[in-house]
């Protein structure tokens, strides 16, 4: 009876748009493994490393915006999740958790792999629902359908985000030779219909009469996947309203007229006194930007943010209002209900911008090589259909700092860790047909090498690799950069090239630690191949860190001069 409700649950993941499934071998999950790979219609993998593979599927979840399934093995297989599903929840992307138990009896008596898997991940699941252990009623496999159904359109409702089912399994665990996995006559299934949520008129009328106490308004735009209504509405307001909008690349609504170059000038004091704005209004996730954040919360301003789902996140320190709804619907309400603001404003913001888009291109290409002026180089160079994965400290640093760019930005920021950055890219390449590059340090992208270790073709994967042998973040933060220990301690130095893994993986690779060879790699390496690409630039982290100081002191000096 188990093995039915196995099928059911596999059956139901079908009926409600579930697609694909990746799974990691065990014994005690193999009905869910037999289950998700004989139904036509789920595309299944299997990722060996549980850690990677949940990194694949929120790489998937991403771009597919519905629910991933996740099957793993009972033990601590499904603690090899737990990064990855952390990066969901603050993500918001949707994940369907499956973790094969033991059943309650066997748990903590000394019985092979076990540990105490239910709640095992916390607050970073939406929800948790154990499944039940035994089904000699229909009132327990009617339970069983009800669990599959409320967890899947959980996971899709606003916020998304990953649900985790715990499912505890008895022997027999295979059907016998031949039998076929037939789903029970009555298969429950009920979905959810989301609507579109919208304000009050009375709502409206206090908004409208709010806004007439500002003329220095700042639309912020937070981490969020591209969207053409959104991009829209915001030319509009810059256009029409005189409306400043500062975007960081994660945002990807960097728009015409938006400010992208922002980090260049936040940070000095003098500046920030003429852009002070009076009201700031946010929707989306989390800011790149650490002078964006700090410079919003050093003023007297309001703060509205705008989100269709509950959760309070007072970034600033400022929240005066949550406004409950679409933000699409909100931006096109502003479009025809805000004032005309201070067009003053807005050209302090742009002249500053200018001046950066001026000055910055001539001052990287008089610097030596290194990774700021190569990144310079490179990212003109990347179609504008390609989708483009940030690994976390320096990499997506950089590519703030360079300004817009038009092609989709992903960056796990949900938890801003190393770890995953890899499979998280693989994962979005097995989505799409497009190239999708990976820019990443040599600490994230060795630390998850097993990303390649599949039997899956990623042929449109661009791998850029910034090697400089160490944790180079370490040498630009106040606190360790000033400690003897550095080196040692805080930057990990390595001596691994990716050579060896390019061979490992048929990979083809090319090498660059000067610009004329930076220069003869780059010439094909959007050409397409029948195997992933991996560019591997070498650099000094002490000779990076003087690059950056040199180039901020000199825009700086130049934008206090003009």
């Amino acid at each position: 009876m188990s093995i039915q409700a196995i099928v059911d649950l596999v059956a139901i993941c079908a009926k409600k748009g579930v697609k694909n499934a990746i799974l990691s071998p065990g014994s005690r999950c193999a009905p869910l493994t037999i289950a998700f790979a004989r139904h036509p219609e789920i595309t299944t993998r299997t990722i060996s490393d549980e850690r990677s593979a949940a990194f694949v599927a929120l790489g998937m979840a991403q771009q597919l915006e519905e629910p991933v399934v996740l099957v793993c093995t009972s033990g601590s297989a499904a603690l090899n999740y737990f990064p990855a599903i952390a990066e969901a929840y603050f993500q918001e992307a949707p994940l369907l958790i499956l973790t094969a138990d033991r059943p309650p009896e066997w748990i903590d008596q000394w019985d092979g792999q076990t540990i105490f898997q239910p709640e095992v991940y916390g607050k970073h699941v939406k929800k948790f629902f154990q499944f039940p252990d035994s089904f000699e009623t229909n009132d327990q496999l009617w339970y069983a359908h009800r669990i599959v159904n409320e967890a899947i359109n959980l996971s899709k409702s606003g916020p998304q985000g990953p649900i985790h089912i715990n499912i505890p399994l008895r022997e027999p665990f295979y059907p016998k030779k031949g039998e076929g996995l037939i789903p029970s006559s009555e298969l429950h299934v009920f979905d959810q219909e989301r609507g579109i949520k919208q304000l009050s008129e009375n709502s409206l009328q206090r908004l409208q009469k709010s806004l007439t106490d500002f003329s220095r308004i700042l639309i912020v735009p937070g981490q969020q996947k591209p969207n053409p209504s959104y991009q829209f509405a915001l030319e509009q307001l810059i256009q029409k309203k005189n409306t400043v909008v500062v975007s960081d690349c994660i945002s990807n609504l960097q728009v015409e007229g938006s400010i992208t170059f922002h980090d260049h000038w936040l940070g000095n004091s003098s500046i920030n006194e003429k852009l002070k704005p009076d009201l700031v209004i946010t929707f989306g996730k989390s800011l790149i930007s650490k002078s964006l954040k700090l410079f919003l919360r050093n003023q007297q301003v309001s703060h509205w943010h705008i989100q269709a789902h509950e959760g309070v996140k007072d970034t600033f320190q400022h929240l005066n209002k949550i406004l409950d709804c679409e933000p699409a619907y909100f931006l096109n309400w502003l479009v025809e209900n805000l004032p005309s603001q201070n067009k003053d404003y807005l050209e302090s913001w742009q002249n500053f911008e200018k001046k950066v888009q001026e000055k910055l291109p001539t001052t990287l290409e008089s610097t030596d090589f290194g990774e700021y002026p190569v990144l310079h180089k490179i990212l003109p160079l990347i179609p504008t259909s390609s989708k483009i994965h940030l690994a976390n400290s320096m990499a997506v640093r950089y590519v703030n700092f360079l300004g817009k760019r038009s092609q989709e930005i992903i960056c796990n920021r949900g938890t801003s860790g190393i770890d995953g950055t890899n499979s998280t890219a693989v994962g979005c390449a097995l989505t799409t047909s497009e190239f999708v590059t990976i820019i990443t340090g040599d600490l994230a992208f060795f630390y998850d090498r097993n990303a390649f270790w599949n039997n899956y073709e990623t042929p449109n994967l661009r791998i850029i690799l910034l090697n400089n042998h160490a944790g180079g973040i370490f040498r630009l933060i106040e606190g360790p950069k000033e400690q003897p220990e550095l080196e040692e301690y805080f930057e990990t130095h390595q001596a691994l090239t990716a050579k060896f893994l390019a061979e490992e993986h048929e990979f083809q690779y090319s090498f660059a630690k000067s610009f004329p060879e930076l220069e003869r790699a780059l010439k094909d390496f959007y050409e397409p191949s029948s195997k992933p690409k991996i560019l591997e630039i070498e650099t000094e982290s002490s000779k990076n860190a003087e690059i950056l100081k040199s180039v901020k002191a000199e825009i700086l000096n130049y934008l206090k001069n003009q």
